[in-house]
């Protein structure tokens, strides 16, 4: 479906009453691909030369984007990628009243924090960025000290907070959605295996909050180390009284799980396998015992469009998370033309209508976090399959 770029689809979002998504933004409506939580999957190297740090655009409102453009490795590819697609939302924007000041963090919190001090001082309204978790916290002091929000495209959610908002694909989100939709389907008994490790704390947490809130209960419960043969005897017997099993960890581990549950004489057909958006994955997608569950990620034909748009402009493939900072850039411009002085105000950016952009619906949580609008996709031979698809607006 085609639409006008950047449209407010209600009139004003600091509107008491609200019955649409808050703003429009990206040339294209369309979603995204999945959600994935690595910073650099899923992309190539990006077309040319890396550019030196500067300011792109010619509007009244400074906006900071920090990236880690001289940071080792595939940090400063990812950086570059994210670089283009924020100059291709510009240029896909009809006439915004913004300026980029784009400056490179080096992928260090003093680095952040020095960047973003450099942006406030230039003028910068708001900041979009870091990438790194590590350099948020170094980054928001400088934007706080200025009474400015900042975007931030972290995947760490510990590091949301006051005025510091994230736009990354979070697992709580992809957990919430899965275990309602599963919930929607009848499932009530629910097992989990996950990995002893951050991203695993972090489903974890949110799995044994979304289960009792959709009615259902915990049979089995079990997280592994390095060895992820580990949880297949204790697992065997408790699925027996579960419906649904959800497992989350990047399509290696993924796999070794699931093949060693297989193996140590778990029945993977009998339960419904339930993951994140780790699971677009091609070794996922190969894998038979894999086959049949669902996760949750953006419906994938927005990405899709976004790098067919960034492949012509640029000659190359974007990194997977270069449609977040695409969306940032499409946004803070959109707030700059609709919202007049309160366009970055923790009001605007939290209207519980949210905003479409290329991955889909999403909006910002008082506390920093967010929440998107996912599809529920099937892993298949062929790839992701779409089950349900994304919302069209956030419920009440």
């Amino acid at each position: 479906m085609m639409v006008a770029p950047f449209t407010p689809k209600s009139p004003r979002i600091g509107a008491t009453r609200r019955s649409a998504v808050g703003l429009i933004l990206g040339a294209p409506l369309v979603a995204g691909c999945a959600g994935m939580q690595s910073p650099f999957s899923g992309g190539e190297q990006p077309a040319g030369p890396q550019q030196q740090p500067s300011a792109v655009g010619s509007g009244q409102v400074k906006v900071g984007l920090l990236l880690p453009l001289s940071a080792p490795g595939n940090a400063a590819v990812a950086a570059q990628s994210m670089r283009n697609a924020a100059e291709l939302a510009l240029a896909e924007f009809q006439n915004p009243n913004i300026q980029l000041l784009i400056k490179d963090d080096s992928g260090t919190a003093q680095g952040a924090q020095q960047s973003a001090q450099q942006a406030v001082d230039e003028g910068a309204e708001i900041i979009l960025g870091p990438l790194f978790a590590q350099s948020v916290p170094a980054a928001a002091q400088a934007a706080r000290n200025r009474g400015i929000s900042m975007i931030a495209f972290s995947t760490d959610s510990s590091v949301a907070g006051r005025g510091v908002y994230l736009l990354s694909f979070l697992p709580e989100s992809d957990v919430n959605r899965i275990v309602e939709y599963a919930a929607g389907t009848g499932k009530r008994s629910f097992a989990a295996v996950l990995p002893e490790n951050a991203y695993g704390n972090v489903v974890e947490a949110a799995f044994k909050q979304a289960v009792p809130r959709r009615g259902g209960r915990i049979a089995a419960f079990e997280k592994y180390g390095a060895d992820r043969t580990q949880p297949a005897a204790a697992i065997g017997q408790a699925l027996a009284s579960a419906d649904s099993l959800l497992l989350a960890d990047d399509g290696d581990s993924l796999v070794s799980v699931a093949d060693a549950l297989v193996a140590g004489g778990a029945d993977l057909k009998r339960v419904q396998l339930l993951g994140t958006g780790l699971w677009d994955n091609p070794r996922v997608f190969a894998n038979v015992n894999l086959r049949g569950g669902l996760y949750a990620a953006p419906d994938p034909s927005g990405f899709r469009s976004f790098s067919q748009r960034y492949r012509a402009k640029y000659g190359g493939d974007p990194v997977r998370t270069a449609t977040l900072a695409y969306d940032g850039v499409a946004l803070v411009a959109a707030l700059a033309r609709t919202q007049g002085g309160q366009r970055f105000s923790p009001e605007v950016l939290t209207n519980p209508s949210g905003f479409a952009g290329i991955d889909g619906l999403f909006r910002f949580r008082s506390d920093g976090t967010n929440e998107r609008g996912l599809a529920v996709m099937r892993a298949a031979a062929g790839g992701g399959q779409i089950v349900a698809g994304s919302p069209k607006s956030f419920g009440a």
